[in-house]
C-alpha cells in the first residue's frame, strides 16, 4: 500500500514552543505581539460565529453568518502580515477592503429596516442563535480593541481593519435581534 503523505504530517510543528509564531509571509514574532493577540481574538470571533451558525435554524441566517466569518478570514491574514511584507496582499483575499465595510453598513441598514431598532437596553440570552451571536459580537468587539492597539503601536496603517471591525459587531447586534425574531432576508430587500 503507497504511503500518503497526510499519513506523515503532524498537527505541531514544535517552532512555537519558544514562544514565537510565524506571519505571513514569512518572519516571526512573539505570540504575545500585537498582531497575533488581535489576529488571535478575530479567530475566536470565527469559532463563535461558527457555534451561532451551528445553533440558528434559519437557513438564510447561517448562510450569512458563513459569509462573515470567511470574510474574518481575509482579516485575520492582513493582520497576520508584517507591515513590511502588506505590499502583498491582494484586496478582498488578504486584505480588508472598503468595500467589504460598506457591504456591512447595507446589510446592517437591511436587518433595521426589517426587524427596528430595540427600544430598550437587552439581555442577551432571548434565543440560542441570538445568544451566540451576542458572544461571537463581544468578542469581535475585543478583537476591534486589539487591531486598535496594534494599529497604536505602529503595527497597522491605511487599513479598513479596524472599521471593518467596528461595523462587524454592529452587524452581529441587529442578526441577534433579527433570530429572536422571524428574519426574512427577503422582505428587506424588497423595502
Amino acid at each position: 500500500m503507497a504511503s500518503n503523505v497526510l499519513d506523515h504530517m503532524r498537527i505541531y510543528t514544535k517552532k512555537g514552543d519558544d514562544g514565537t509564531t510565524g506571519l505571513f509571509y514569512g518572519g516571526r514574532v512573539s505570540k504575545a505581539d500585537g498582531g497575533p493577540e488581535a489576529y488571535g481574538t478575530v479567530d475566536e470571533a470565527v469559532s463563535a460565529l461558527g457555534m451561532a451558525r451551528a445553533v440558528t435554524p434559519d437557513e438564510a441566517m447561517a448562510h450569512e453568518i458563513l459569509r462573515v466569518q470567511r470574510e474574518l478570514f481575509v482579516v485575520a491574514a492582513e493582520l497576520a502580515t508584517a507591515p513590511g511584507s502588506r505590499g502583498k496582499l491582494v484586496d478582498g483575499v488578504s486584505r480588508t477592503t472598503a468595500a467589504m465595510v460598506e457591504t456591512l453598513e447595507a446589510a446592517i441598514d437591511r436587518v433595521v429596516d426589517e426587524v427596528g431598532m430595540p427600544t430598550e437596553f437587552v439581555v442577551p440570552g432571548g434565543d440560542p442563535a441570538a445568544a451566540a451571536l451576542d458572544v461571537a459580537r463581544t468578542v469581535v468587539r475585543r478583537a476591534e480593541r486589539r487591531a486598535v492597539a496594534y494599529a497604536a503601536d505602529g503595527g497597522l496603517d491605511d487599513t479598513e481593519v479596524v472599521r471593518y471591525l467596528n461595523r462587524l459587531a454592529d452587524y452581529l447586534y441587529m442578526l441577534a435581534r433579527a433570530a429572536e425574531q422571524e428574519w426574512t432576508p427577503s422582505r428587506a430587500k424588497e423595502k
